[in-house]
């Protein structure tokens, strides 16, 4: 995923003059080709994460296209008040392109898993948010936010994440996009843990158990459309995101089906990290098994659900 975003970024620096890279002293290796061809337009802050958003800030202001690169962790959460002041509440076009979302960099322990950004980016005024969940989306995503005209937060894996998303998928900002149909049972979810969704997705059907999946990748602005139709459509709505369930995609779709007059009553989960730091170290995916986010409690969730719902 990180791969793919990066060289869709530089085919775009090559096209237009007006992208600048700007990094927190990382990307020795991935920018190498970027650095090479465009040396005037690369910017290495250092580890001043604050200063590089300053920085970034009064380049857009300047008609330049900043593209901002550094951990998850380290630009959500260090450069926090930088990101409200400087970028947000002048509703500065910058792009943030965080990579190690979740618990990507699960050997590394919690001072490098990402768990709290989507509720700290989706309570920031102008701020748009987008999740993609595989390498082609992300390439997507990297064409799309050239020319958003509002601060935008990407968050994204790490790399070798498999590719989930239809080759004729389409991508446009705040409109989810559907991976699986199925008028059963929802599952929305968003970012890398797709890769489970779609498993669970699978086994369902296998069981009849016709599961919907709608990938949304755009967290802020909502697609509540999509939300709204398979609540009323299916029998249970399962949301599913690799971050705390506290302001996250769960809390999203929860504000979106209470908020709908419509809809009556609405069988609905959420699934993510039950309020809670990951001391434990290994994988993604061991760390996944660990705090409730495997093939298996996908399953179970959303069979009980649906099973309770149409009893």
């Amino acid at each position: 995923m990180r791969n793919a975003f990066n060289d869709a970024m530089c085919n775009i620096a090559r096209k237009d003059p007006r992208v600048i890279l700007v990094v927190g002293d990382i990307g020795t290796i991935v920018f190498d080709s970027f650095r090479k061809d465009f040396p005037d337009r690369f910017l290495n802050a250092g580890v001043a994460e604050a200063n590089m958003i300053g920085m970034a800030a009064g380049l857009a202001l300047n008609g330049k296209i900043p593209f901002v690169y550094t951990i998850n962790s380290f630009l959500a959460l260090r450069a926090f008040e930088q990101l409200r002041d400087d970028v947000c509440f002048q509703n500065v076009p910058v792009k943030f392109v965080g990579v190690g979302a979740g618990l990507s960099y699960g050997a590394l322990g919690c001072t490098h898993h990402t768990i709290e950004d989507i509720a700290m980016m989706r309570a920031l005024p102008n701020m748009t948010l987008i999740s993609p969940c595989d390498p082609a989306e992300a390439k997507k995503v990297a064409e799309a936010v050239v020319d958003w005209p509002h601060p935008v937060y990407v968050r994204l894996a790490k790399a070798g994440e498999p590719t989930l998303t239809p080759k004729d998928a389409t991508f446009k900002i705040g409109q989810a996009t559907l991976m699986r149909p199925g008028n059963d049972a929802t599952i929305i979810a968003t970012g890398a843990i797709m890769v489970n969704v779609m498993a669970a997705a699978e086994a369902l059907g296998k069981e009849s158990l016709q599961t919907r999946v709608i990938n949304m990748h755009t967290i802020k602005p909502l697609d509540t459309r999509a939300i709204i139709a398979a609540a009323k459509e299916t029998a249970a709505v399962v949301s599913v995101e690799e971050h705390n369930i506290l302001g996250g995609l769960g809390s999203a779709v929860a504000e979106t089906i209470l908020e709908c007059e419509s809809l009556g009553k609405v069988g609905f989960k959420r699934l993510g990290i039950r309020d809670e730091f990951c001391h434990d170290y290994g994988s993604q995916t061991q760390l996944w098994d660990k705090y409730g986010l495997s093939v298996k409690t996908i399953i179970d969730t959303v069979r009980a659900l649906a099973t309770r719902k149409t009893m």
